[in-house]
């Protein structure tokens, strides 16, 4: 075992909060009935997962009653460096592979990540599209404000790609560290446009989506993990199964994910 990590004093009261309603540490790789699950789950998710985990989390605690589902939702990379960082959670459900990756290669996954789902970029504009965008060409417009994630957040990754696929050489007036915030910003008025992702606008009424061909070569594949410090292992379990589920998948179906690759 790894011996305790310092927790930066925001981490750490976030750990005091999460760790109120843990139950006991066992071993996150020994099986569970899941009948039997009790307690809360904390569950450390991307931004673009808010909608859909939600649900996920009032259907699991009906399906399990005595347990309370709660969630962190953030940019993946942050989430990932809280998690190396040591903060307490029991599960972490990244919206790109690169996330991921810094949590197994700092040995906080406990087994192998699965990816549940994947998830494509639209161009977000108001409901009416008073610029008449109908595609990334139409954002280089003078005077077109738009606003992307950053670099090195999963939709800004996934951003960067689409516009290098499309030779088009876009300034964003803000970089946001997750896509709620380049979604607000739209919301807002603040831009006209902004690169989020296709689940982000279908759950915004206010704003419609607008497809474009390069963010074919753009998808993201989100990864679920059960973490190895989970205080809650089987209900760590039980949730993620949950999620990989015939009715999980039914829920982040309607939401605009896309099913995972198959093989």
């Amino acid at each position: 075992m790894r011996p305790p990590r310092r927790l930066p004093a925001a981490v750490a009261a976030l750990a005091v909060l999460a760790l109120a309603g843990c139950g006991g540490a066992d071993d996150p790789s020994s099986g569970a009935d899941t009948d039997t699950v009790r307690g809360t789950v904390t569950v450390f998710a991307a931004a673009s997962l808010t909608e859909s985990f939600g649900t996920l989390g009032r259907q699991f605690e009906a399906a399990h009653p005595g347990t309370r589902v709660t969630f962190n939702f953030a940019g993946s990379s942050a989430l990932a460096t809280q998690i190396t960082q040591g903060a307490p959670a029991d599960v972490f459900a990244s919206a790109a592979p690169g996330p991921m990756r810094t949590v197994t290669e700092a040995g906080d996954a406990a087994g192998e990540p699965a990816v549940f789902v994947r998830n494509q970029l639209v161009i977000a504009v108001p409901k009416e599209n008073p610029e008449r965008v109908t595609g990334l060409a139409d954002l280089i417009r003078p005077g077109t404000k738009v606003a992307l994630c950053a670099p090195q957040v999963p939709c800004g990754e996934a951003a960067g790609k689409a516009l290098d696929n499309s030779g088009v050489r876009l300034t964003p007036v803000t970089l946001e560290q997750d896509v709620k915030g380049a979604l607000a910003k739209v919301k807002l008025g603040e831009v006209d446009a902004a690169l989020v992702y296709r689940t982000d606008v279908r759950a915004t009424p206010e704003l419609t989506a607008v497809e474009f061909p390069e963010s074919a070569g753009a998808v993201n594949d989100y990864p679920i993990v059960v973490l190895t410090a989970a205080g809650n292992p089987a209900g760590a379990r039980a949730f993620v199964a949950y999620v990989r589920s015939d009715a999980g998948r039914a829920v982040l179906t309607d939401a605009g994910f896309q099913p995972p690759p198959v093989g």
